[in-house]
């Protein structure tokens, strides 16, 4: 547990570093998708994204992830980082996609991720994830290969929806 906590403060502040360069604009978002992680997970959260330009994205995210291991139900708190780029200029419909690299950590395990996010809102992304210390949840090893499905919706969106 130790070496996660520090591997995650080592994430943390590499990706807050980058702040200090150009002044960011926030925008919060609700998070809900699934996980597949040698066991099937869906996952409930929240994510902040940091942008001064629509080429370079910055998320930083915490959720949930919920499901049955072993046929006994599990939760398990999870954090993300993400960077999206999309550098191509001249398109008709601005920045659809994004090519997205980043990494998420539970108690359990650590997994770099790459995939791609259509408009930052709908991702999909794989990974391989590696335990940490006591990775076994209900009797069962969280390593290998790591697949994400996520749905993000700006809180901006679902407030204009209702009013």
């Amino acid at each position: 547990m130790k070496n996660a906590t520090f591997t995650i403060t080592i994430l943390i502040l590499l990706f807050l570093g980058n702040f200090t360069k150009a002044q960011l604009t926030m925008h919060k978002m609700i998070s809900a998708g699934y996980t597949y992680q040698n066991q099937s997970f869906g996952e409930v959260g929240g994510k902040l994204l940091f942008l001064s330009n629509d080429n370079v994205i910055y998320r930083l995210g915490g959720s949930a992830m919920m499901g049955s291991v072993n046929s006994e139900f599990a939760i398990m708190p999870k954090v993300s980082t993400d960077i999206l780029l999309n550098f191509q200029k001249n398109v008709d419909f601005y920045h659809s996609y994004y090519f997205l690299m980043g990494a998420e950590a539970t108690n359990k395990y650590i997994a770099p991720k790459v995939g791609f996010t259509l408009f930052g809102l709908l991702d999909l992304t794989g990974g391989y994830a590696f335990p940490v210390g006591n990775s076994g949840i209900n009797g069962k090893e969280l390593r290998g290969l790591n697949i994400n499905f996520t749905l993000n919706l700006p809180t901006a969106f679902i407030h204009d929806m209702f009013n």
